[in-house]
């Protein structure tokens, strides 16, 4: 499996302390000696994981323009998984959430964190026009792009199309809908479907929704970010789910 790096230090002692990948290495910039820096030496030293005293540039030169506050974690990619992952029983239990061109890594951070602290089943992504697993998203996932499935489509209505198939509701979120999302039921087999920065849901993604939904705002704002209406759905599902 390929390799990457991982930076920041919520991130790292995540994934120090997930038990199913440890980090082969730690690099340290030789000048960090505070709290944070003591509490990951402790915990990298019970899981026997090697941590090396580099200075700032080598930290820059192997993470280029990430903000990796003074400390790497070299790591197993997990990357983005086949379809096939979506091809299981459409259970009650399962909810997945899609992101229609997401842009911003820190926003697919932040929604990988909601998603499995809600327990998402997965989360799919279009190849296309959006981004990736890039190493920003995982310091922004803080350890959560290593657990929770990223399924990357080619084609993201012919996705959608084949999960109603499998009998899941599609949930999208608009702002220009009738219904609230507390008007709507979220329990049973569920995607939840979130537009990207600019443009919110495409038009095909929103036609081949079942349903759309909007969160009830007051004020003059238009509309939330990504990450926090997708933190906002999500708890609502989960609520209605428990």
């Amino acid at each position: 499996m390929a390799e990457t790096y991982i930076g920041g230090f919520h991130a790292v002692i995540a994934a120090l302390e997930d038990g199913e990948r440890k980090p082969r290495e730690i690099l340290l910039s030789d000048t960090r000696k505070d709290q944070r820096a003591q509490r990951m030496l402790e915990i990298a030293a019970k899981a026997k994981v090697t941590v090396r005293n580099v200075g700032r540039d080598t930290l820059d030169l192997y993470a280029p323009g990430l903000k990796h506050q003074g400390v790497l974690a070299a790591i197993e990619a997990a990357g983005v998984v086949g379809e096939d992952v979506l091809d299981v029983p459409a259970t009650a239990d399962r909810m997945i959430l899609a992101l229609d061109g997401v842009q911003d890594p820190h926003n697919l951070g932040a929604c990988l964190r909601s998603a499995e602290a809600v327990g998402v089943s997965a989360i799919i992504i279009p190849k296309d026009r959006a981004v990736g697993l890039t190493p920003a998203v995982r310091m922004a996932a803080a350890g959560s792009a290593e657990r929770v499935p990223v399924v990357a489509v080619t084609n993201l209505t012919r996705t959608l199309e084949k999960l109603k198939g499998l009998g899941y509701w599609i949930t999208g979120l608009a702002g220009e809908a009738e219904d609230s999302i507390y008007d709507i039921d979220f329990t049973g087999p569920l995607v939840l479907v979130m537009g990207g920065e600019a443009e919110g849901l495409r038009r095909l993604t929103a036609e081949t929704c079942d349903r759309l939904a909007r969160i009830p705002m007051v004020g003059r704002i238009e509309s939330l970010n990504v990450s926090v209406a997708a933190a906002v759905c999500l708890y609502e599902a989960f609520r209605q789910r428990s």
